[in-house]
């Protein structure tokens, strides 16, 4: 399996685990969204230092990269804080719409940042994937409450800078459990003076969601790191919408919600867009061998 492909398909696998994660972050109910990204984020570091430990992967030592997996910790945290917040207070598939703005942030920074160009088709094919995502929550899209519909936006723009600062320490030498390990340390250590001061009692099944729902943001965390180590995203981003349609079968089962027309329609663009995306660096590929 060449680079692309393996990005492709850690892609997907972080888009299920992701919207998996959201599901139980909402099932977790009414806790402070701090709280709840505290215990996501210290599921992530357990498991990151159970690998680092086990492969004695530690930091690189590489000159320069200290910087940018701050600033990877930074921009990560504040996506994954407004993401939280944005779930609590919109409807499931609105708050993943608009964190699903990552890719296009992503692709932004990294034409500055990284310098990558961005081709006219794989442009085209990202912006169909958006608008097949508008299709899905436009039902719902102009009824949001425009406070928290800012801050969701701002959870994409978090996350699609943290993935460009991945990408960039993956050409640098970093490895991928030290990344994950450093952010979910660095989100701990910055949201635990709210939990010691601010920290409501939880139930059983509470506390059994947000460490269900820890384990399936590692899982993702794990995935978008190795699919950003192996290929652009300008190659790649488009696959990160198969998580609106994992989340709209989990809303079918665990709420109970089923898709309309227009959720129907978005399914097909984002999908063609997907495939649209996978024929031409294919066909670029064959051409340029």
């Amino acid at each position: 399996m060449n680079k692309k492909y393996k990005g492709i398909f850690f892609i997907i696998i972080s888009a299920f685990c992701f919207a998996l994660m959201n599901v139980f972050v909402r099932g977790a109910g009414d806790l402070p969204f701090i709280q709840k990204s505290f215990f996501r984020n210290f599921v992530a570091a357990i498991f990151a230092a159970v690998i680092l430990i086990k492969d004695r992967m530690w930091f690189s030592g590489i000159k320069g990269n200290m910087k940018y997996l701050i600033l990877r910790s930074v921009f990560g945290a504040i996506g994954m804080l407004c993401n939280f917040y944005a779930i609590d207070r919109l409807l499931l598939a609105d708050a993943s719409m608009l964190n699903k703005m990552s890719p296009f942030f992503a692709i932004i920074f990294s034409y500055f940042i990284l310098k990558e160009k961005v081709k006219p088709v794989q442009a085209a094919a990202v912006g169909a994937a958006f608008i097949g995502s508008l299709f899905i929550i436009k039902p719902t899209f102009v009824n949001m409450d425009l406070f928290p519909s800012i801050i969701g936006l701002m959870g994409g723009l978090g996350a699609g800078a943290a993935y460009t600062m991945v990408r960039l320490l993956g050409e640098k030498g970093e490895k991928g459990p030290f990344i994950v390990f450093f952010f979910s340390a660095f989100t701990c250590v910055i949201t635990l003076p709210y939990l010691i001061l601010q920290y409501h009692p939880m139930s059983a099944w509470q506390l059994a969601s947000l460490l269900l729902a820890g384990t399936a943001a590692a899982g993702g965390q794990f995935s978008i790191t190795a699919a950003y180590f192996y290929a652009p995203a300008r190659e790649i981003s488009v696959y990160d919408y198969s998580q609106i349609v994992f989340s709209a079968v989990m809303g079918w089962m665990f709420f109970g919600q089923l898709p309309d027309k227009y959720s129907c329609v978005g399914y097909v663009v984002i999908v063609g867009a997907a495939v649209l995306m996978f024929l031409y660096n294919n066909r670029k590929e064959k051409v340029a061998g």
